[in-house]
């Protein structure tokens, strides 16, 4: 739970709960004055450093040579480890091969044509019926009805030719609608077969580009400037090979070296990063932490976390370093509630560590991410307030009342508090200064009690 803290100077606590010696004991009175008051709430807090970030194995293989050492101080951009990796290696090759052999094919539709109806013996054999037939209808000697027998050869002549020519045409535009459904089908086909391809193609160029990712990374750097601290690997189990390989091919992976996750200390059977070491993809290998700006990480109470505002100022006091007190200011608040062991909830309010000093004034040693903390941060301050001591204020309901003295007569007044220390609280409105209040016993007045 979060406690809140006032200051007040000692005299000021002396003149406020003065008393006269006709005044009975359980019961004293005093004159409000103007005090100093600082409100300062009180939270549980834990440095930490300005980033962190582990490096890990991008893929299975051997540590060829490690460039550093615990504690070290590297550079952005600085190497730390090389790793052997020939399974790595091969992958790029291999993506290479196939990504030379994605070349473009081109797609030839089978050609389709109904043949020609060759009629030409047919129409010779039935010319001849035709003129046999005409023929032997000369030899009629009746006249009438040789013309009648000649007209109509002559019209089944001219019918068998008109039928010949429709089925010439309609072979003509059976082989033109063929030919026509045929070029739909094979530019449709042509198409299909160029976007499969151009697909083709783009999965095996990004196959090699993480493959090459891959291999670069196998010379792990720092991503920024900071402090090393060494791993511990596995000693090469990690993913089988072909899921290893799968996964390298994915777009957006593990082409680089492998998100930053926090290694959750040794496991059991791992080893200690060292050159000559196996290890396998995902295996942490290096931590590196920035620590040129030390951060803390408050949790305040639900009831106090809407009087924290960022540029708050606080004073720090770690566990590791008795005696000493460290200044700090509020960058920034949380939204997101957390669950307190005792009931209610508590926020997380962000603060910049400023440097540390110890009663004498001497200089504080500078303190290590994930030590434990109290920040007191002082959320109100009223240098110059209309002063009551903490005693003197009576809760009934959601209201503050005073008792004020007028006329040897105790009188309920109702006030408004501003900055509430432990020992004194501010008073806006309500009494003046000057006025004399009940600062003690005022639990046990009432309402027109005689007080001297």
């Amino acid at each position: 739970m979060t406690v809140r803290r006032g200051v007040a100077p000692l005299l000021v606590l002396m003149a406020l709960t003065g008393c006269t010696s006709e005044q009975p004991a359980a019961v004293q009175v005093a004159e409000v004055r103007r005090a100093p008051v600082t409100e300062v709430v009180e939270a549980p807090a834990t440095i930490g450093a300005r980033a962190s970030a582990t490096l890990r194995a991008p893929a299975q293989g051997t540590i060829a040579k490690l460039y550093v050492r615990d504690g070290d101080r590297v550079r952005k951009g600085q190497i730390v480890a090389r790793i052997r990796s020939p399974q790595a290696e091969d992958q790029l090759r291999q993506a290479r091969r196939a990504s030379e052999m994605a070349a473009p094919a081109s797609f030839r539709a089978p050609a389709v044509r109904l043949p020609t109806l060759d009629t030409s013996a047919f129409d010779r054999k039935v010319a001849r019926h035709f003129a046999q037939a005409r023929k032997e209808a000369r030899k009629v000697e009746d006249r009438p009805t040789r013309k009648r027998l000649l007209s109509a050869i002559d019209l089944a002549a001219t019918q068998y030719r008109a039928q010949t020519k429709a089925l010439a045409s309609i072979t003509a535009q059976l082989n033109r609608s063929i030919g026509g459904l045929m070029s739909g089908l094979t530019s449709g086909l042509s198409s299909s077969m160029a976007s499969l391809q151009a697909a083709s193609r783009t999965q095996a160029r990004a196959a090699v580009k993480a493959a090459e990712r891959t291999v670069r990374s196998l010379t792990v750097k720092a991503p920024f400037a900071g402090v090393v601290t060494l791993g511990r690997v596995s000693g090469g189990g990690g993913l089988p090979g072909g899921v290893e390989s799968l996964l390298s091919q994915l777009p957006g992976g593990s082409g680089g070296q492998l998100p930053s996750v926090p290694s959750g200390g040794s496991a059991q059977g791992s080893t200690p990063v060292a050159a000559g070491v196996p290890v396998a993809a995902g295996d942490p290998l290096v931590t590196v932490t920035d620590v040129s700006v030390l951060t803390l990480a408050a949790d305040v109470d639900e009831t106090d976390v809407l009087l924290v505002r960022e540029g708050v100022k606080a004073q720090v006091e770690l566990d590791a370093v008795p005696g000493a007190t460290y200044e700090a200011v509020v960058t920034g608040i949380g939204v997101t509630p957390m669950e307190g062991t005792t009931g209610g909830v508590s926020y997380p309010v962000s603060l910049r560590l400023g440097p540390g000093a110890f009663d004498d004034r001497t200089k504080a040693p500078t303190p290590k991410p994930g030590m434990s903390a109290v920040a007191r941060l002082t959320v109100r301050e009223s240098p110059s307030a209309v002063a009551a001591p903490a005693s003197a204020i009576v809760s009934s309901g959601r209201e503050s009342v005073v008792w004020a003295v007028s006329g040897g007569r105790a009188h309920r007044r109702v006030v408004k508090l501003g900055a509430q220390g432990d020992a004194v609280v501010e008073v806006l409105n309500g009494v003046s200064v000057g006025e004399r209040i009940v600062v003690k016993g005022a639990d046990s007045v009432r309402e027109g009690q005689a007080l001297p």
